[in-house]
């Protein structure tokens, strides 16, 4: 299953330690857009280490269902380097 999950992170360090742990378990997508491909197990595993940082009288987390084989467009700058293309799962996933 695919997800869109966004942050507002109050506290700078806070938003460091945040996007480290989303990074083990999503892809990047915009500085606090990721995009989760996995389990619901694995969604509730990234989620139960992002909320033991996060603090929800001050963020806020979003968490998006996507449907499968939705289409997805982009307009403006590119988000990642010409000439590498997304095929799979963050590398911390696959091993």
């Amino acid at each position: 299953m695919q997800y869109l999950i966004g942050y507002d992170i109050a506290d700078p360090k806070r938003l460091q330690r945040i996007h480290r742990r989303m990074t083990k378990y999503a892809t990047p997508i915009q500085y606090s857009i990721f995009l989760f491909e996995g389990s619901e197990k694995l969604l509730t595993q990234c989620l139960t280490e992002v909320m033991q940082i996060f603090h929800k009288k001050e963020d806020d987390l979003r968490i998006y269902p996507l449907p499968h084989n939705c289409s997805q467009w982009r307009l403006g700058k590119a988000s990642l380097p010409q000439g590498i293309i997304w095929t799979a799962l963050p590398i911390s996933l696959t091993l």
